[in-house]
C-alpha cells in the first residue's frame, strides 16, 4: 500500500483513543463506539463532529487494518520528516532531511516507494491516481412502505438518477465493434518507474492516466468515459420486519465507476407509515381494545384483531384497571427465527351520555359502595 505522509503527523491510536499495545479487538470496540457517537446521522448538520468523524474513520483504516498498521508503526520509529514535506523534498525547501539509517532500511523499499501516493501497492497499480480506476459514488435513497409491507416484508424498486455504466460501449469507453488499446509508454502497467538510490519511486502514467490502455476511438455515446447520467430502476428486496429509519445496503447498484474501477453501493433508507390501528415495539405489535366498565369490573372475552387477519379472543378476569396489558404469543412481527406478541392493552371507556337507565343502575351502584377509593389519601 502507499504510505501517506500524514502518518508522520497524526498520532492515529491517540485519536481513537488507545494504547500502542491495544489488540485489534480493542481497536474496533474504539472505533465503533467513536463511530457511532460521531456519525453524520446523530449529529445533523454539526461540522465538527463530521470532521472527527471522519479523522476516526482515517485512523481505523490504517490501525484496523494488520497489514497497514504493522508498515504505519515502522514508519513512525523509522522518525519524523523534519520541517514537513516540503516542494524540495523531503524537508520544506528541500533543506531537512529524512531520519533513516542505511541498516534500517531492509525491506521497506515498496513502502517508501508509494510514500507520496506515487507508489505501487500489491496486487498493482492502486497507487496510480488521476484519471486511473476510479471506484463509483455510494448513493442514498429513500423508500416508503406501508405498514404491511415492512412487517411481512416486500420486493419492489427504487428509482434513481446517477451514473451508469454506457449501454453503447458496455463501459469500456471505446466505440462499437473498438477496444481500448495496450497504453505503449507503460506497456499496461498503468505505472512509470523512478529508482532513485535507496528509494524507487511510481508515479501513473502520463500517457494513460494510469489506466494500462488508451482509448483511440471513443464510444460517441459517452464520449470515452464508460459511464451515463441517467434515470434507472432497481429491484430491492425488503426484508420481513424492518424497521422506520433502517437503510439497506444494495452492494455494487450504486454509480457506476469511472476507467474500470467497481461500482459504489446504494443505501435504501425505509419509512414505514403509520398504521390505524397497531403500533409496534421491536418485534411485537401492540393495539389498544377498548372495554366497558361492565366488562372490566364483571371481566369478559373480547375478540380483538390481530395484523394477519386473524382475529383472537382472550379474556378480561374480573377487577381488570384501564390500562392492563394482555400478551398473545407469536402473533407480532417475525424476523428470521423469531417471532414477537401482540399486546393488547384494554381501555375502559366512560360513557358520556347516559340514558336513564343506565343512570339508575350506576345510581345504584354508587349507592351501595362503601369504600373510597381515595382513602388511602387521608383527607
Amino acid at each position: 500500500m502507499a504510505a501517506q505522509r500524514e502518518w508522520f503527523e497524526k498520532d492515529y491510536y491517540k485519536v481513537l483513543g488507545v494504547s500502542e499495545t491495544a489488540s485489534a479487538k480493542d481497536i474496533t470496540r474504539a472505533y465503533r463506539k467513536l463511530a457511532r457517537e460521531l456519525h453524520p446521522d446523530a449529529n445533523p448538520g454539526d461540522t465538527a463532529a463530521e470532521d472527527r468523524f471522519k479523522e476516526v474513520s482515517a485512523a481505523y483504516d490504517v490501525l484496523g487494518d494488520e497489514t497497514k498498521r504493522k508498515e504505519y508503526d515502522e514508519v513512525r520509529r523509522m522518525g519524523p520528516v523534519a520541517g514537513g514535506f516540503g516542494p524540495g523534498g523531503f524537508g520544506a525547501g528541500g533543506g531537512s532531511t529524512f531520519n533513516v539509517r542505511a541498516e534500517d532500511i531492509g525491506d521497506l523499499g515498496d513502502l517508501f516507494g508509494g510514500l507520496f501516493g506515487r507508489g505501487r501497492g500489491r496486487g498493482g497499480p492502486a497507487g496510480a491516481r488521476g484519471s486511473g480506476p476510479q471506484r463509483g459514488l455510494d448513493l442514498t435513497t429513500a423508500l416508503t412502505l406501508s405498514f404491511d409491507d415492512a412487517v411481512h416484508g416486500v420486493e419492489t424498486v427504487v428509482h434513481v438518477t446517477s451514473d451508469a455504466a454506457c449501454g453503447t460501449c458496455h463501459g469500456s469507453g471505446a466505440k462499437p465493434g473498438t477496444a481500448p488499446q495496450v497504453c505503449p509508454v507503460c506497456g499496461g502497467r498503468g505505472v512509470l518507474d523512478d529508482n532513485q538510490g535507496f528509494f524507487s519511486f511510481s508515479q501513473p502514467c502520463t500517457n494513460c492516466g494510469g489506466r494500462g490502455s488508451v482509448i483511440t476511438d471513443p464510444c460517441e455515446t459517452c464520449h470515452g468515459s464508460g459511464v451515463v447520467h441517467r434515470n434507472r430502476e432497481v429491484k430491492v428486496r425488503i426484508p420481513a420486519g424492518v424497521t422506520d429509519g433502517q437503510r439497506i445496503k444494495l452492494k455494487g447498484r450504486g454509480s457506476a465507476g469511472r476507467n474500470g474501477g467497481p461500482p459504489g453501493d446504494l443505501y435504501v433508507e425505509v419509512r414505514v407509515q403509520p398504521h390505524a390501528l397497531f403500533g409496534r415495539e421491536g418485534n411485537n405489535l401492540t393495539i389498544n381494545a377498548p372495554v366497558t366498565f361492565a366488562e372490566a369490573a364483571l371481566g369478559a372475552a373480547i375478540t380483538v384483531p390481530t395484523l394477519d387477519g386473524d382475529p383472537v379472543t382472550i379474556k378480561i378476569p374480573p377487577g381488570t384497571r384501564s390500562g392492563r396489558t394482555f400478551r398473545v404469543r407469536n402473533r407480532g412481527v417475525e424476523r428470521k427465527s423469531a417471532r414477537g406478541d401482540l399486546l393488547v392493552t384494554v381501555d375502559v371507556v366512560v360513557p358520556a351520555n347516559l340514558t336513564d337507565e343506565q343512570r339508575r343502575a350506576v345510581e345504584a351502584l354508587a349507592a351501595a359502595t362503601t369504600e373510597s377509593p381515595r382513602a388511602h389519601l387521608g383527607v
